[in-house]
């Protein structure tokens, strides 16, 4: 009798594990696992990892609080220690739909193919579970928000760092926009997406609200997503995400480097609570002193300060077809930067918005730099092959 007890109960074990395995097997293939493999054999080179749940479980002490990086609309994430003893960021992501299940495994094959220093890199996944995990490398020194606002405020980080790191994440956007083959618009641009690495360089992340821009406009139509304070008033009436969109919530982050303030604040009147609204009534009165928070205003000159503010008002124009691209972006910020390093530089301060959206000495600043390079990106295009969303 005991010994057919025990034969049943092993009868069960192994039954359980057949059907755990089966559907292991089966999210593999919903989730696209059998196409990435075939990509990844056919392309030599690719570093992209497929994880087990097991080997992810383990590497997160089984998903224990005490590893949680941070929480967000889109996932969870996770520090893990995977091996070779190498850390990294784990994102378990929120319930997706059954497209977004089947177009998951080609979208991981372009993402992992983005490979660009101010973007944080993708390094693996999970597909044999429910929801998708991704693994991402880990950036150690938090994020700009928490240097703007947060914990890491007491280190008063200098208004020229600032200014470099801002400089830098709009190139890692403008590389998204610009190099990626389709595009990828990323959709949810703010200060906590923008990470810091060991030497406080700026790595943009969570691609959890992007798409790769297609070439059907009527697919721009998308479900209004993205977070209260950096959404593009534009984006919010049409639902069509583009990467004008993108300009736009970079134009907040600009307005938080140099007012030190909330995007969205929800108590007050109502007419303070926008920082958008706070800072382009400022400038229609011509007082943009009265929101400069006051370290900024002792670092560096008006001039400067001045520059940035009608480069962020510009950003933020309620029309997308009159705000610049991120490219125009990044590299107006590139000039802005030397201003901090050539103090002898001159400063054409009357803004010419026209002149920056036709390329022409953005933004009216004549910078009287003989020979002096101007940090053209070395990175080279991607070329995947796909028009789906990206997540």
């Amino acid at each position: 009798m005991v010994i057919i007890m025990i034969v049943v109960f092993w009868g069960q074990i192994i039954i359980q594990k057949r059907k755990l395995n089966k559907v292991r097997q089966d999210y593999f293939q919903q989730h696209g696992g059998l196409l990435l493999f075939d990509r990844m054999k056919s392309e030599n080179g690719l570093a992209f990892t497929v994880f087990s749940e097991a080997e992810l479980v383990q590497a997160s002490d089984n998903f224990d609080n005490s590893r949680i990086l941070g929480k967000g609309g889109h996932g969870t994430v996770y520090k893990g220690i995977i091996k070779n003893n190498m850390p990294v960021a784990i994102k378990r992501c929120v319930l997706v739909d059954e497209r977004q299940k089947k177009e998951f495994g080609q979208e991981m094959l372009i993402l992992s193919q983005i490979n660009h220093k101010n973007i944080v890199k993708l390094l693996g996944c999970c597909l044999e579970v429910e929801v998708p995990i991704l693994v991402y490398e880990f950036v150690p020194n938090g994020t700009l928000f928490e240097l703007i606002h947060g914990k890491n405020q007491a280190l008063q980080i200098s208004f020229s760092t600032l200014l470099r790191i801002a400089h830098e994440a709009a190139e890692g956007l403008s590389f998204l926009h610009s190099y990626a083959s389709p595009p990828i618009i990323h959709g949810d641009v703010k200060t906590s997406n923008v990470l810091l690495d060991d030497n406080y360089m700026a790595k943009v992340s969570d691609f959890g609200a992007s798409i790769l821009a297609p070439s059907d406009k009527e697919q721009f139509v998308t479900m209004v997503q993205g977070t209260c304070g950096y959404l593009d008033p534009e984006y919010m009436q049409t639902c069509q995400l583009t990467e004008k969109s993108d300009v736009y919530s970079f134009g907040v982050i600009l307005l938080e480097i140099l007012t030190g303030q909330l995007p969205l604040k929800l108590e007050g009147p109502e007419k303070q609570r926008s920082l958008s609204l706070i800072f382009l009534s400022a400038m229609k009165e011509n007082n943009l002193d009265a929101v400069l928070v006051s370290y900024v205003k002792g670092q560096e000159s008006m001039e400067l300060l001045r520059g940035l503010a009608d480069l962020a008002k510009i950003c933020l124009d309620m029309c997308g077809d009159n705000r610049p691209s991120m490219k125009e972006v990044a590299d107006e910020l590139n000039r802005l930067r030397k201003l901090t390093t050539h103090p002898w530089v001159r400063l054409d301060v009357e803004m010419d918005a026209e002149s920056l959206l036709r390329g022409e000495s953005t933004s009216g600043y004549q910078i009287e730099l003989s020979g002096y390079p101007m940090g053209e990106s070395e990175d080279q295009p991607i070329n995947p092959r796909s028009s789906y969303y990206a997540r």
